[in-house]
C-alpha cells in the first residue's frame, strides 16, 4: 500500500480523510455539492430539439423496421426456398451482433466501399435493419398461428394471394402479436441512445454537450432519464390508443 493511502485505511474500513474518502459506517457523510438544475433548463431548446429527434428517429425506424418485417415474414411463410434461406441469414446475422457493430458498419465501415452517410442516415438504417430483424420473427410466429381455414376461407373467396395475406392473415395476426411488437418498438426507442456515438443529434448527443459545457453530470442526466421515461409513458399511449382503433374486435374485446 502507498504511503499516501495508508490514512484511508483502518481495520480494513474505508476512513474519510481530507483525499474525499469517506467511512461507510459514518452516521453523518459530508456532502459539498451543490444541486443547480438552472444551466439544464436553461438549454430547454436543445434538450427539445434533442427530445424531438429521438422521437423523429425511433418513429421513422418503427415504421419502416415494421415494413421490412412483414414483408420478410411473408417471404419465410410463403416464398421459395432461395428466398427464405436468404431472410434467415439476416436474420441470425443481425440478431447476433451487437447494434453498435451494426451501427459502426453503416456509418464507418460502407464509406469504405463509398457509401457515405450521414449520422441520422446511417442511425435510421441501422435501427430500422435490427428491428426488422427482431420484429420478422415476432410477425412469423403471429401469421403462422393464424387457423388454416381462415386462408382456405379466402381462397374460396377468390383472393389473391396478396388479398389473403392482407384482409385474411396480417391484421389477425397484428392483433395477436401487437404486446410483444411494441415492447420491442419501446426497446428499439431506448437503444436509440447509442446513436450518439457518431453524432447523431439526438438526446443523448445534446445530454454529452451539455454536460461538457456545464459540468452538471448529476442534473443533466436525471433530467435526461426524466425525459426518456416520459417518452416511453408517451409511446406506449399511442400504441394503446392505435389498438384500440384499428385492431380492437368491435365488441371492444382486447
Amino acid at each position: 500500500m502507498r504511503p499516501g493511502l495508508a490514512p484511508i485505511f483502518k481495520g480494513g474500513a474505508l476512513q474519510y480523510n481530507e483525499t474525499g474518502f469517506i467511512d461507510a459506517d459514518s452516521p453523518a457523510i459530508p456532502m459539498n455539492y451543490t444541486f443547480q438544475f438552472g444551466p439544464v433548463f436553461q438549454a430547454w431548446p436543445l434538450l427539445l430539439h434533442g427530445t424531438w429527434m429521438t422521437i423523429q428517429l425511433s418513429g421513422l425506424a418503427m415504421l419502416l423496421g415494421l415494413a421490412v418485417a412483414v414483408l420478410c415474414a411473408w417471404g419465410k411463410t410463403s416464398g421459395p426456398a432461395p428466398l427464405r434461406a436468404l431472410i434467415q441469414v439476416y436474420i441470425e446475422l443481425i440478431r447476433n451482433t451487437p447494434f453498435l457493430v451494426q451501427l459502426f458498419f453503416f456509418f464507418f465501415a460502407l464509406p469504405a466501399v463509398g457509401v457515405r452517410w450521414s449520422p441520422y442516415t446511417a442511425a435510421l438504417v441501422a435501427m430500422t435493419v435490427n428491428l426488422g430483424a427482431y420484429a420478422t420473427e415476432i410477425v412469423r410466429a403471429g401469421i403462422e398461428a393464424i387457423p388454416r381455414g381462415q386462408i382456405e376461407a379466402g381462397l374460396a373467396l377468390n383472393l389473391t394471394r396478396v388479398e389473403i395475406f392482407r384482409f385474411v392473415v396480417l391484421k389477425p395476426a397484428l392483433r395477436a402479436i401487437y404486446p410483444a411488437l411494441t415492447s420491442q418498438f419501446i426497446l428499439l426507442m431506448l437503444a436509440s441512445s447509442v446513436v450518439s456515438v457518431i453524432s447523431a443529434d439526438d438526446l443523448t448527443s445534446v445530454a454529452a454537450t451539455l454536460q461538457s459545457e456545464t459540468f452538471r453530470s448529476f442534473e443533466i442526466y436525471i433530467v435526461i432519464t426524466l425525459i426518456y421515461l416520459a417518452l416511453t409513458l408517451c409511446f406506449s399511449y399511442v400504441f394503446r390508443r392505435i389498438h384500440d382503433r384499428y385492431l380492437s374486435y368491435p365488441d371492444g374485446r382486447s
